[in-house]
């Protein structure tokens, strides 16, 4: 079995993450349209009256991957401001975060799954090792708002399905399987 590096298990699978939230949002998006429903009526939709909106779930998964990325590479996340409120706009921001970690380097991320990572809350910081990180707060986190903007669609009627979170698999031949 091959040992997966750091990048490996963070880089590829939030990007994969954000590419099939950028393909169920615009298949949402398509079908809304066709039916005459307002991007405010969606946009502004969420699954119980404490929880935010789905524009807010985009905003949060794209800077959850973004941070992410930062935070192991040691570097500087881009700065993206709150303000969406179409389509087109987030859209555009799930865009650059996936620009931003095509941009990540590998050799920024791996050997570093023993450094120290801080995380900063209004009332505390919280600390872990890149690993611990990455399996569970980095990753998790990203998955709960990808999930819950999911959610959110797919509640308000949009087409999608488990496959369309999914997206495109790579399935490997039984023979190429090691014994």
């Amino acid at each position: 079995m091959t040992a997966m590096t750091l990048y490996q298990a963070s880089i590829p699978p939030m990007r994969r993450s954000l590419a099939n939230l950028a393909a169920f949002f615009a298949k949402s998006a398509d079908h809304f349209a066709a039916q005459g429903v307002p991007e405010s009526d969606w946009l502004g939709a969420s699954l119980a009256p404490d929880m935010f909106t789905l524009t807010r779930q985009i905003q949060l998964a794209c800077d959850a991957a973004k941070f992410a990325a930062a935070r192991l590479s040691a570097s500087s996340a881009p700065v993206m401001e709150d303000v969406e409120t179409s389509v087109a706009e987030l859209s555009d921001r799930i865009a650059r975060t996936i620009a931003y970690l095509d941009d990540v380097a590998p050799s920024a991320i791996d050997g570093r799954e023993d450094a120290e990572i801080e995380v900063n809350f209004p009332n505390a910081s919280i600390y872990f090792t890149g690993s611990s990180y990455l399996r569970d707060f980095g990753m998790p986190n990203l998955f709960f708002h990808v999930t819950t903007a999911y959610a959110i669609m797919r509640h308000k009627g949009a087409p999608i399905g488990k496959m369309d979170f999914l997206g495109p698999i790579e399935f490997v031949p039984h023979d190429a399987v090691p014994a």
